[in-house]
């Protein structure tokens, strides 16, 4: 497997580990169970913008669609 591939299916498994993360988390919330000061270490620790766009980039290809022309900066 060529390092591309690799790295492509590794963004791919954080993506997917993330979006659980998320889901995990808005149960929690919904359920009351997580404190102010975990959703404010949440908030204070943001995703780069060019992570969001190499992330679904990952996920397209992941899922066998096409690689759309992306520049990240």
């Amino acid at each position: 497997m060529a390092h591309l591939e690799q790295l492509v299916l590794a963004l791919v498994a954080q993506l997917r580990a993330e979006r659980e993360t998320r889901h995990a988390l808005a149960f929690a919330i919904r359920h009351g169970v997580v404190d102010r000061e975990v959703l404010l270490a949440i908030l204070e620790d943001p995703i780069p913008a060019t992570a969001i766009d190499a992330l679904a980039l990952a996920d397209r290809l992941g899922e066998g669609g096409a690689a759309d022309p992306v520049r990240f900066s």
